[in-house]
């Protein structure tokens, strides 16, 4: 075998195993459903990456202490931000399609809450977020 063939061997080899696993990557669903829960003085909870938004609302409570609410996010991404200065009082939360907004959207409203020295405390994206 000359050095020719055998690099068109494994050049052909490389090629087929990328392209199997190409396949594999689109025929497999992504999971694409996410949630954040927030609760009072700071305490939150969040899920990404769950087949169905409603599993991860779910596991976002689970994780949450207290009396807490969860915004869900299906290819996005959820932020939270809360005052430091006073962790029970203002607080922030956004759902954008990218990252950078949802942090952005909630120190914004963290601040139009009446927070002096707002801070994000958790965020998540989920599979396309």
């Amino acid at each position: 075998m000359t050095a020719f063939t055998a690099a068109r061997c494994r050049a052909f080899f490389v090629f087929a195993l990328v392209s199997a696993f190409a396949a594999h990557l689109v025929a497999t669903p992504a999971s694409a459903a996410g949630a954040l829960a927030i609760g009072k003085c700071g305490a939150y909870g969040q899920a990404f990456d769950y087949p169905a938004e409603q599993a991860a609302r779910a596991a976002a409570l689970k994780q949450c202490k207290g009396e807490c609410s969860a915004v869900t996010m299906k290819r996005a991404c959820a932020a939270l931000s809360l005052d430091m200065t006073k962790p029970c009082g203002a607080h922030g939360y956004a759902v954008a399609p990218r990252i950078s907004t949802a942090l952005n959207d909630a120190m914004k409203k963290c601040y139009a809450f009446g927070g002096k020295e707002c801070v994000i405390r958790a965020w998540a994206c989920d599979a396309k977020g």
